[in-house]
């Protein structure tokens, strides 16, 4: 038993060693958790045909760019991640997360980069996932925006960090590469998105979505 446990702890002490095995464990784990949370939700005809709607709305979105940034860091969009956004504040966070993961693997198919199996994870379904955590914050709608697009920043963060850093220029370190790339993509979009969700009205459309049948 003694000899058990000591190799559990050696285990353990090795992957908080390694950042990419502390990576696996902790994307694992999140992704573990969230879909056990998708096979509790009830999903009727007309919640799976705007999660649809929001889907092909985000997907076009993503590919009208406003910005290219250079060296192929990424680009700022015309707010796809504002139809996810409007699932989370009218399903709540976990259609809202539901619909960023689904919305990462159709990212993940048209636009794939591929370096790793992790990395592949923290940049396609766990940051655009996290978007749905806006859901969290129904009324106060600017604040889940940020809060969802930020910890859509800290997986990416975590991917670049981990897999990009031998793009980085020389002198900087994979951290602040990383801090950089992902900060001026996931800002620049943030900063669209904020623009939308203000000037849009949620409510109304919430509302009068809420009224239509199929």
């Amino acid at each position: 038993m003694d000899n058990f446990i000591n190799t559990l702890k050696e285990g353990f002490t090795e992957i908080f060693k390694n950042p990419l095995s502390l990576a696996t464990l902790i994307g694992v784990v999140i992704l573990i958790l969230a879909l056990i949370k998708f096979k509790k939700i009830n999903l009727d005809a007309k919640i799976m045909s705007r999660i649809g709607i929001a889907l092909a709305l985000a997907t076009i979105l993503h590919l009208i760019k406003i910005v290219d940034l250079p060296n192929g860091a990424g680009s700022i969009n015309l707010g796809s991640m504002v139809p996810i956004l409007i699932i989370a504040f009218m399903y709540g966070p976990e259609i809202g997360m539901l619909t960023g993961f689904l919305f990462g693997v159709i990212y993940l198919i048209i636009s794939p980069y591929i370096l790793h199996p992790i990395q592949v994870l923290f940049d396609y379904p766990l940051p655009f996932m996290a978007v749905g955590l806006a859901g969290y914050f129904k009324n106060k709608k600017l604040l889940g925006t940020f809060v969802g697009m930020f910890v859509r920043f800290i997986f990416h963060f975590i991917s670049g960090f981990l897999f990009f850093g031998q793009f980085a220029p020389e002198g900087w370190s994979p951290m602040i590469y990383s801090l950089v790339a992902n900060g001026l993509v996931v800002g620049g979009n943030l900063i669209v998105v904020l623009i939308i969700i203000a000037l849009l009205p949620i409510n109304r459309i919430i509302k009068t979505s809420n009224n239509f049948t199929l």
